[in-house]
């Protein structure tokens, strides 16, 4: 009995204990239910105030964008051009109303089947300066927009009379001569001055249209002297190009291209080559290599020269094929003139001249030397003597002509020692 008794309270104890760790456990998810519930409420109203913060923000930059764009547009609605062209445009619509009833009222007065002529005289003067416009746009003959102008002033000054006689009438209705005459004044100008403010803004307008790029104008300012300059440089190749131009279909040949093959046609070289830039670059590559020879020149070197001259003579060089130099203290290594080297004025180097060519040339002539002198003593010296203007002086080839040069320089050498 004792065992059973004790077996059951066991039992029970268990069972409590069972219970009691079921409660705990329930209990355990209510709160981590609650917990959930209660993050998620959170989270709720934090998502909620932020979307509101990012509403509000989002509102606010709207507001400042459409402030902003209200603020550009009126900035640039309130330009001065802007300005300028739609004041004028109203002040051109208040004459139009100012002076339309006067004339409506004066040939009405007269019977009322006049109606139609004062609207049709105001017409006219607006339709006139408006076509003014429209040649303008076209870019029209200019005597058509003068007479365009001319029917427009035309129709205004007879509304003006018009309106003038108007006002002066209404002394008639009780107006004081004094008002009356200062109301057909002003009648009269806002009839004159609507077209003529109409005119003035569309000359405005074009000088400014002309004017509205100033980088283009000036390239183009600067293409047109360009262009007159080099006609006037040049009037063969530019008659040239011309021919060219005209001998083509239209707009397959361009100017430039037409121009290069002109060059070519007329100087025989490429663009900007003459012969005289071939002549002076040749004298001047004559130059520099006497020049170069003359500073690589050693006494081993006019030793060697010397000898192959003795040894040879003075007809025996070649030119540059033989590699001998030969000439005479004058005229040969010693004398420094280009006409005396060979290949032995260094190694890879051409030879310049040949003492065969020198030999066969013609003797200098003392009218030329006399010439060259007297260019010298105008130049202040020889060393500013060079080929191109001893050519140009004497009327001589390039060889001629440095032998000459030479033979004045050795000539004024020989005087200062």
């Amino acid at each position: 009995m004792s065992s059973w008794s004790e077996e059951r309270r066991r039992n029970l104890a268990a069972e409590a204990e069972q219970r009691r760790k079921d409660d705990d456990a329930r209990a355990e998810r209510r709160r981590k239910e609650r917990e959930a519930e209660d993050k998620r409420r959170r989270d709720e109203r934090r998502a909620d105030k932020d979307e509101k913060r990012a509403d509000a923000a989002q509102r606010r930059r709207e507001k400042a964008q459409r402030r902003q764009a209200r603020a550009a547009k009126r900035e640039k609605t309130l330009t001065p051009g802007n300005v300028y062209k739609r004041g004028t445009l109203l002040l051109v619509a208040l004459s139009a109303l100012a002076s339309l009833p006067a004339q409506v009222l004066h040939f009405v007065a007269i019977h009322w089947m006049l109606f139609p002529i004062g609207p049709a005289v105001e017409g006219a003067a607006w339709v006139m300066a408006a076509g003014v416009a429209f040649a303008d746009e076209r870019k029209l003959s200019p005597w058509v927009r003068w007479l365009l102008r001319i029917l427009s002033l035309s129709a205004a000054g007879f509304a003006a009379n018009i309106n003038y006689q108007y006002g002066l009438s209404l002394t008639e209705h009780g107006v004081s001569p004094s008002n009356a005459a200062v109301a057909g004044l002003g009648l009269a100008a806002v009839t004159l001055g609507g077209p003529l403010f109409f005119e003035v803004r569309q000359w405005v307008l074009t000088l400014s249209a002309s004017t509205a790029d100033p980088k283009k104008q000036a390239e183009l300012k600067a293409r047109a002297k360009h262009q007159k300059g080099r006609a006037k440089k040049f009037e063969r190749v530019a008659d040239r190009q011309q021919e060219l131009l005209l001998a083509a279909p239209f707009g397959t040949l361009k100017s430039e291209d037409a121009w290069a093959r002109a060059w070519w046609d007329i100087e025989g070289a490429p663009l900007g080559v003459t012969a005289n830039v071939i002549a002076d670059r040749l004298d001047a590559e004559a130059d520099v290599s006497a020049v170069l020879a003359e500073a690589e020149r050693t006494p081993e070197r006019l030793a060697v020269e010397l000898l192959l001259a003795d040894i040879f003579g003075p007809d025996s060089g070649d030119g540059g094929s033989s590699g001998t130099s030969t000439g005479s203290p004058n005229g040969g290594p010693l004398g420094g003139t280009p006409e005396g080297r060979t290949a032995l004025g260094g190694k890879g180097k051409r030879p310049v001249r040949s003492t065969a060519h020198t030999e066969a040339s013609k003797p200098l002539d003392e009218a030329d030397l006399e010439a060259v002198r007297k260019l010298a003593a105008a130049l202040g010296g020889t060393h500013r003597l060079s080929a191109r203007n001893v050519r140009e002086t004497v009327g001589c080839r390039n060889e001629y002509a440095l032998r000459l040069r030479d033979a004045v320089r050795a000539e004024k050498s020989e005087e200062n020692q």
